[in-house]
């Protein structure tokens, strides 16, 4: 005789700000859920050094350590938080079924997606050595630490040129690197960049090397017109090539966007299949921000609390 396979009435798929948000919201309601951390337990906070836009830490807070009072909060309601990976999903007819680390299969009423997204990276040593030390791929999150200082951005896209004019009402200069002789940016993005007076364009280079042993000290680039390479003394590098959801999974079933972010219904998390939702930065290609991903994590849990009592499944 088969062993039965566990049941689980909410299940969240991620750990992070909106991962663990939905579990304290449902915990609460008293709808025991279960949380999967995922590959990256804590999610993207666990590499950032010091959080200082989150409310309620007035004098900043480490990322991993917030994340850590985040997981403790939601485990003090009853959230079952599990350590692993969701490898398999099967979302054609309800309770719906998942498959963890390739061998344990499970079944649930309602599952929130919470996997968030990945940023892109040029793949170089040094970038990953000094991540948190003055590599950032987020402006918005780092860009007060270097308030004042000269550095430097990479990528030609809207995300580039909305950062780079973000960091130029903190920083002295703001240098883009672009690696072609043009901007994939609208029109008006790029409009905005090249009529900044401290945006510096280096058009046709190439990021070759982050320089710096324990603090970003430059950037060393190559002009690819005149194969000429140089460093360039920089304070912080941000990285805007783009973000990647973790989505990957769900594709054959929930509807997304031609990016792979998460659609959901407006004002709300719910996705196309009844029953499932989405939050936090898997669906949202826009803020990306912790508060933001609370926020969606919050609704996702009352979002599933009212269909189970709607489905009078509680």
């Amino acid at each position: 005789m088969s062993e039965e396979i566990e049941k689980i009435k909410v299940l969240i798929i991620g750990s992070g700000p909106a991962g663990y948000t939905a579990a304290i919201y449902a915990a609460r309601a008293g709808l025991n859920p279960v949380l999967y951390t995922g590959i990256q337990p804590g999610g993207q906070l666990t590499i950032t050094n010091d959080v200082e836009n989150y409310p309620g830490y007035p004098d900043g807070v480490m990322g991993p350590e917030m994340m850590e009072d985040f997981r403790k909060q939601s485990e003090r309601f009853g959230t079952q938080v599990r350590y692993g990976l969701i490898t398999d999903v099967n979302f054609d007819s309800r309770p719906y079924r998942v498959t963890v680390d390739d061998a344990v299969p499970l079944i649930a009423e309602t599952i929130i997606i919470s996997t968030g997204a990945s940023a892109k990276w040029l793949g170089l040593e040094s970038e990953t050595r000094l991540n948190g030390k003055g590599v950032s791929a987020c402006a918005v999150c780092d860009g007060f630490f270097f308030r004042g200082l000269e550095v430097a951005i990479v990528g030609g896209g809207d995300t580039a040129c909305e950062e780079a004019s973000y960091l130029s009402n903190i920083c002295s200069k703001v240098y883009m690197i672009v690696r072609r002789d043009e901007l994939r940016a609208s029109q008006i993005m790029q409009n905005r960049v090249m009529k900044n007076p401290k945006v510096e364009i280096l058009w046709n280079h190439e990021t070759v090397e982050i320089l710096g042993d324990e603090e970003v000290v430059g950037v060393r680039l190559k002009n690819n017109k005149t194969d000429e390479t140089y460093d360039l003394p920089v304070s912080a590098f941000f990285v805007a090539i783009g973000h990647q959801p973790n989505t990957e999974i769900f594709k054959p079933f929930i509807t997304m966007d031609d990016s792979g972010y998460i659609k959901t219904i407006p004002g709300t998390t719910k996705t196309n299949i009844p029953g499932i939702f989405a939050c936090g930065d898997a669906q949202d290609n826009v803020y990306r921000q912790a508060v933001t991903a609370a926020g969606t994590g919050c609704m996702a849990a009352l979002d599933a609390e009212r269909y189970l009592a709607e489905h009078e499944l509680t």
